[in-house]
């Protein structure tokens, strides 16, 4: 999963970057309204965690820009302001959701995988591919009900590919999704990672295809 941080505060900005890469996310950090409408320009997220009170351009304004472009990413507002008011015009505005600061660590992160699913189009947390067992919300693969313990990086790559099941993702796109900005990453890597986690994975049902020239797939083995 990749986030996109929208926020000033550096303290926060810090400890937020902290506790949401411990949950296995890739994160960027935009550091004032202008960033964060050119890393929506550019970048592809899961979720925008959105602080009204940027320098340079509100977050008002960054929602509004972000949805006259049809952006339909989630956006979760994280503001001080617990005004009725104002959650009434960010939701107004294309806001998803709406957190007031301080907030629990626990809330912040189970808003943030609701968004992820819901973008998606998922109404469960729990998904499979044969034998190989996945919950959104735990986040804990699983092979016949055994913990699959794995590295942050590959975790992120067959998390990607438990979601998109059945479906082909290119290198760039794995790359996108579980790499931060300020990660050096590459397709070399990505390969590296696929070969561990087909290691991992091959006493299951489920298997990771190549398809040469266009990606890779996870689907159960043909018996």
């Amino acid at each position: 999963m990749k986030v996109l941080l929208a926020e000033d505060n550096e303290s926060l900005s810090h400890w937020l970057l902290k506790l949401l890469k411990e949950e296995r996310m890739a994160v960027d950090r935009a550091a004032d309204g202008d960033a964060a409408d050119q890393l929506l320009h550019t970048e592809q997220y899961d979720v925008v965690l959105l602080d009204l009170q940027l320098p340079k351009m509100t977050g008002k304004d960054v929602l509004r820009r972000l949805r006259g472009r049809r952006n339909n990413v989630p956006v979760l507002v994280v503001t001080a302001s617990g005004s009725i008011d104002e959650k009434v015009e960010c939701l107004g505005a294309g806001a998803d959701d709406y957190i007031v600061k301080p907030f629990e660590t626990r809330e912040l992160v189970a808003r943030i995988k609701a968004l992820a699913r819901r973008q998606n189009g998922e109404k469960h947390t729990d998904f499979a591919c044969g034998d190989l067992t996945y919950n959104t919300d735990s986040r804990q693969f699983r092979i016949r009900g055994e913990p699959l313990s794995l590295r942050p990086k590959e975790h992120s790559i067959l998390e990607m590919m438990m979601l998109k099941c059945g479906k082909t993702l290119s290198k760039s796109a794995l790359m996108s999704g579980v790499y931060a900005l300020e990660e050096e990453s590459s397709e070399d890597a990505i390969e590296i990672y696929v070969h561990r986690i087909r290691k991992r994975i091959e006493h299951c049902d489920a298997t990771i295809v190549t398809l040469r020239g266009i990606g890779y797939l996870l689907q159960q083995k043909k018996s």
